[in-house]
C-alpha cells in the first residue's frame, strides 16, 4: 500500500500529539518495509524540529505550501475535499493521528482519537476549541474507515459517546523512547539543576498548564504536605501555558506559596530524563487523560508516581503507582507524604514502575497500527472512495 500520513502535529507540536506522531512514525520506519509512506505537512510554525523524518527509502516527505490554519479553514469550515494528493501523488490510505479527518476525494482512512476530554470535562476546555472539536471529531469518526484510540478507556468513550461499532475501534498505546531512563551522571544532573534553578528537593509535575491537569488541587495538596510534615520539598510545575491557567497562579498567590511553587516553563525532551531523575516523586492528578505520558516517563527514569484514579491512568500505570481520586485533596496529600516518607514504598514503586514502563514500546504500537491499516480496507468506504481489500 501507499499510505499518506498527516505529519503536521509532528512538525508543529513539541509534546503530546506531536510526540505521539513522531514516536509512532519513527517506529513505523523500523518495522514496516513493505508499505510506502508519504508524510505530508503544512508550513512549520517555527524552525523545524529534528530529527523529524525517517531516513528510509519507503518514506517520503511532502510539504504543503499553506499554514495549518489555512488548511483547517479549507477543510473544516468550507468542507472542501482533501487535495493533498496533488502533492503526494495517489495514495491508497490516509492516516490522521490528530483527532480529525478532513473531507477526502479518494482512499480509505484511519484516524486516531486521543481522548474525548472536550465531551467528558467540557468545563476544562477553551470554548472555541471545544466548539470546533464537538463539530469535527464526531464527523471524522463517522467518516473514517477505522479508528484507533490511545487506551481502552478512550476506546470505550468513543464507542459509547460517538456510537461507533466496537469492531471499528482498536487500541494503539503510546510508547516510550529509549532515551527515557534514569540519569546517574552527576555532571548532567547538576547542569539541569543550574539551568532550571532547582537546588532543592522537589515534587514534580510535567504537562501543559490547563484546567484538565487539576493543578489548583495539586497546589492545595502541596500546602497540606507542608503543614503536616517537615519535608523541605518544593513543588515544580514544568510545562508551557495552555488555556484558562490563571486559577493556578491565583491559588499559589492566595496560599502564599510564591517562593515554594516553581514554574520553569516548557522543558524540552532532551532535559526530561534528568528532570525526572532529580525529582523525588511525580504528582499527576489529571481529571481526564486519553493516555498520559508523564507517569510512564517518570517510571522509566526510576521516579515513583502518585496520580489520579480517573480515565485511562489506572489502565496505564497498573499497580506501579499510588492512585487517588483527583478531586480528593486530602488523599493526594496523603499519597505524596507516604511516598516521600516511606523508603520501602519508594523502592517498591520504583521497581514496579520500571517493569511497567517497559511494557510500552513504540515498536509494538507501530506493528499494531500497521494491522489497523490493513483492516481499514475491509470496511465499506464512502462514495467515490476505493476499497483496498486485504
Amino acid at each position: 500500500m501507499r499510505i499518506g500520513i498527516d505529519y503536521t502535529a509532528a512538525v508543529n507540536q513539541t509534546a503530546g500529539i506531536g510526540r505521539f506522531t513522531r514516536g509512532l512514525v519513527s517506529a513505523l520506519a523500523d518495522v514496516d518495509r513493505d508499505n510506502d509512506y508519504v508524510l505530508f505537512y503544512t508550513q512549520p510554525r517555527g524552525p523545524a524540529r529534528g530529527p523529524l523524518f525517517p531516513d528510509h527509502p519507503n518514506f517520503q516527505e511532502r510539504p504543503i505550501p499553506v499554514s495549518d490554519r489555512t488548511l483547517t479553514i479549507i477543510w473544516y469550515r468550507l468542507g472542501l475535499p482533501l487535495a493533498v494528493d496533488l502533492f503526494t501523488g495517489a495514495v491508497d490510505l490516509f492516516y490522521f493521528p490528530n483527532h480529525v479527518q478532513p473531507p477526502l476525494r479518494r482512499g480509505a482512512s484511519v484516524v486516531t482519537v486521543h481522548d474525548l476530554s472536550f465531551l467528558m470535562v467540557p468545563e476544562c476546555a477553551d470554548a472555541g476549541l471545544r466548539a470546533h472539536l464537538e463539530r469535527v471529531v464526531p464527523a471524522s469518526v463517522a467518516a473514517a474507515d477505522f479508528i484507533t484510540a490511545d487506551s481502552e478507556n478512550t476506546r470505550n468513550d468513543i464507542i459509547a459517546l460517538l456510537d461507533v461499532p466496537e469492531e471499528r475501534v482498536e487500541v494503539v498505546y503510546g510508547g516510550l523512547e529509549s532515551s527515557l531512563r534514569r540519569v546517574e551522571d552527576q555532571a548532567i544532573l547538576e547542569g539541569i539543576r543550574r539551568k532550571y534553578r532547582l537546588h532543592f528537593p522537589f515534587i514534580l509535575h510535567v504537562g501543559v498548564i490547563e484546567p484538565r491537569k487539576n493543578l489548583s488541587r495539586l497546589v492545595q495538596a502541596y500546602q497540606l504536605v507542608r503543614e503536616r510534615t517537615r519535608l523541605a520539598h518544593k513543588l515544580v510545575i514544568a510545562g508551557g501555558l495552555g488555556w484558562l491557567y490563571h486559577d493556578v497562579f491565583r491559588e499559589v498567590e492566595e496560599l502564599h506559596l510564591g517562593d515554594d511553587v516553581v514554574f520553569p516553563g516548557f522543558v524540552p525532551d532532551q532535559d526530561l530524563p534528568a528532570l525526572y531523575s532529580l525529582a523525588d516523586v511525580l504528582a499527576y492528578p489529571s481529571l481526564y487523560e486519553g493516555f498520559g505520558f508523564p507517569p510512564l516517563e517518570a517510571m522509566a527514569c526510576g521516579t515513583p508516581v502518585v496520580c489520579s484514579n480517573s480515565s485511562s491512568l489506572p489502565e496505564v500505570v497498573g499497580d506501579a503507582a499510588i492512585t487517588v481520586s483527583p478531586t480528593d485533596v486530602e488523599a493526594l496529600a496523603d499519597g505524596l507524604i507516604s511516598v516521600l516518607e516511606d523508603r520501602r514504598m519508594q523502592t517498591e514503586l520504583v521497581e514496579r514502575g520500571r517493569t511497567r514502563a517497559g511494557l510500552f514500546t513504540w515498536e509494538a504500537s507501530a506493528r499494531k497500527l500497521v494491522g489497523c491499516f490493513e483492516r481499514a480496507g475491509s470496511y465499506r468506504l464512502g462514495p467515490g472512495q476505493v476499497s483496498l481489500g486485504r
